[in-house]
């Protein structure tokens, strides 16, 4: 007898592509091994998949390495930020003050 499967969905986005894969995967995989089954590190090849953080529908899981999928997840690959986020929004905001000083 064949062992159960499901079906999940991995996804990543690089800066200029992104992949979505549906991949069946054993009952009891965890997010971290679904992910490399999902053969995403062949096709971007400076991924990290053992070390990048993993979410499901937007939510980062702690522990990637221990949780099993459910049929239906979207397991999702986070790569660095190149800005920080508050960074960039605090540039912009100066940016503003000073335009909107020098229009005065």
């Amino acid at each position: 007898m064949s062992e159960p499967s499901i079906a999940i969905e991995v996804i990543y986005a690089d800066v200029g592509r992104q992949s979505l894969r549906t991949v069946t995967v054993p009952l009891g995989t965890t997010l971290r091994e679904a992910v490399r089954l999902s053969g995403l590190a062949e096709q971007f090849p400076g991924l990290d998949v053992r070390g990048c953080p993993l979410g499901i529908f937007g939510k980062v899981i702690a522990d990637a390495d221990t949780r099993a999928v459910e049929a239906g997840d979207r397991i999702e690959i986070y790569r660095p930020l190149l800005a920080d986020p508050k960074e960039v929004r605090r540039l912009r905001a100066e940016k503003a003050a000073k335009a909107k000083a020098q229009n005065l």
